[in-house]
């Protein structure tokens, strides 16, 4: 991956599960240009978050409801950050019990297991799910 710093880019989509491969696409693009060695492993974590901002987030529980994905890079970290609206109540958590075997609720326990660093945080705007992936 070239030294980059700062941010590569940012999306808005409609918080509906046609914007799950719409978010994977502009991410890949993304990517593609700065050759960095963790770009599946991104697109993967970026279709399990946006997925779940979808299904779990007031955003896409409301009319208009909208999600956001921003990659940024810095001394070969990615940095991708998912806003959605939050939802009241539920927190972003690992399922207890979760592995590779599991049939489903495995989206934060891949992020857990493939990224570098992740967390959650509360913004003005909304929540905030975000991780990181270590150049090499």
């Amino acid at each position: 991956m070239r030294a980059s710093s700062g941010l590569l880019g940012q999306v808005d989509l409609p918080a509906k599960v046609a914007s799950v491969p719409q978010a994977r696409r502009y991410v890949r693009h993304l990517l593609e240009g700065v050759g960095h060695p963790q770009a599946d492993d991104a697109l993967l974590l970026v279709t399990e978050l946006v997925t779940n901002s979808v299904r779990h987030s007031d955003s896409g529980r409301v009319p208009g409801g909208r999600v956001s994905v921003s990659i940024a890079a810095h001394d070969g970290t990615l940095h991708i950050d998912v806003l959605d609206a939050g939802s009241k109540g539920h927190e972003p958590r690992l399922r207890p019990g979760v592995n590779a075997g599991s049939g489903g609720g495995r989206g934060l326990w891949l992020v857990h297991e493939l990224s570098s660093a992740w967390g959650w945080h509360e913004t003005p705007a909304g929540r905030v799910v975000w991780f990181q992936l270590a150049g090499g």
